[in-house]
């Protein structure tokens, strides 16, 4: 993983602030929601899909009034470069805002569960309310944060599920690869614990150029069909290798492969590859007017993360609105009694901030687009 060394100033200069254009002339003050994602670098789509969905939930919530009594929703975006380092230093960061008076309603983030890992120490000694759009290691919530959150489903559900999805495709013999980090090495565990049995384990460096030596030995072990579990930067380069390899056997990558750049990227080479994801499609749940709103807000097509940054953001506002107070430990209180429809599904919560009912699904990339084919198909 990528080491940074960058001061707060630096991070202070990449703060975006984002405000909703369209806010009520009644609104006065201001409440604010912090995005802390990848902005920049190999994995900025999904972290400004992630921030995209934040700010078309804060300008709805500024449209019917604000929150608090009229406080504006204001939405600031924080880029950790998808880097546990970084991750600290923007934690840092939100943690001076707090201290210095700003009246902050939570945390959306990280994108990814090293990420968030790191922080969620300095935001729970704050009392922050975190809620995370995408972070799946189920380490995170075990380690009891009364402050945090998911609105995805966890390893723990997703890894046995994939072990089982391949055993009922009839595939026995399964390649298993992943990176050396704390999510794939978390999500690789729970595949394992679902009762697979791989015939080969492959452990890959992150963001490496190239993994030859990799795809090598994934062939050399003539496997049946491959499971990857890794970021999409890396699966993007691990498919191109295989398919110029000859290796033509089904792939399933995890779900941090659900984004469109692992089409664009990949071209034909992705025609037939299964994604395994721990949130819908937007396309499949969001109404047309949901949108064509999206659209004229952020001036381009939602991505995959920006469901689940809408509904993190929808699970704070609600809390909040629940609690009547920024408070983080009265509104993580609120947020644990919550019965809420989002985009993502029925958000209910457990005694650890994760969903009761968790949801898996499944696509495969055909002509260029995700195809669901677990549970049922497109609708």
């Amino acid at each position: 993983m990528r080491r940074h060394i960058i001061s707060v100033a630096v991070i202070l200069a990449a703060l975006v602030t984002l405000a909703s254009c369209t806010g009520s002339p009644k609104l006065s003050g201001e409440a604010v929601i912090y995005v802390a994602a990848p902005l920049s670098g190999d994995q900025a789509d999904g972290g400004q899909s992630v921030l995209g969905g934040v700010r078309k939930r804060a300008d709805e919530a500024n449209r019917a009034g604000g929150v608090l009594g009229g406080k504006k929703v204001v939405v600031r975006g924080v880029d950790d470069q998808a880097d546990e380092e970084v991750a600290a230093e923007v934690a840092g960061l939100i943690e001076q805002a707090a201290r210095g008076g700003e009246t902050i309603l939570g945390v959306v983030g990280h994108y990814n569960s090293g990420p968030t890992g790191k922080a969620l120490e300095i935001y729970s000694k704050l009392g922050l309310v975190v809620v995370t759009p995408s972070s799946s290691n189920p380490d995170l919530t075990r380690k009891g944060y009364a402050t945090f959150f998911r609105v995805c489903a966890t390893d723990a559900t997703q890894g046995p599920f994939d072990a089982r999805f391949l055993r009922e495709q009839g595939y026995q013999r399964v390649a298993l690869l992943h990176t050396d980090n704390e999510y794939a090495s978390g999500l690789a565990k729970e595949f394992k614990a679902g009762g697979a049995q791989p015939v080969v384990e492959i452990t890959m460096r992150p963001e490496a150029p190239s993994f030859a030596p990799q795809v090598g030995q994934a062939k050399a072990a003539n496997p049946d069909a491959i499971f990857f579990a890794g970021d999409y930067p890396d699966g993007i380069v691990l498919v191109r290798e295989l398919r110029q390899a000859g290796v033509a056997v089904p792939i399933l990558a995890s779900d941090a492969n659900f984004v469109d750049d692992f089409v664009d990227q990949l071209g034909n080479l992705a025609e037939g590859v299964y994604i395994s994801a721990i949130s819908p499609d937007p396309r499949a749940v969001a109404t047309p007017a949901w949108l064509e709103e999206y659209r004229a807000l952020e001036a381009r097509n939602p991505g995959i993360d920006s469901t689940t940054g809408y509904s993190a953001a929808d699970v704070l506002i609600a809390g909040v609105q629940k609690a009547a107070t920024a408070d983080g430990r009265a509104v993580a209180a609120a947020i644990r009694n919550l019965d809420l429809k989002t985009l993502v599904g029925r958000v209910r919560y457990d005694a650890n901030g994760d969903l009761t009912e968790q949801r898996v699904y499944v696509f495969q990339i055909e002509g260029g687009r995700f195809r669901q084919v677990y549970p049922g198909p497109d609708r």
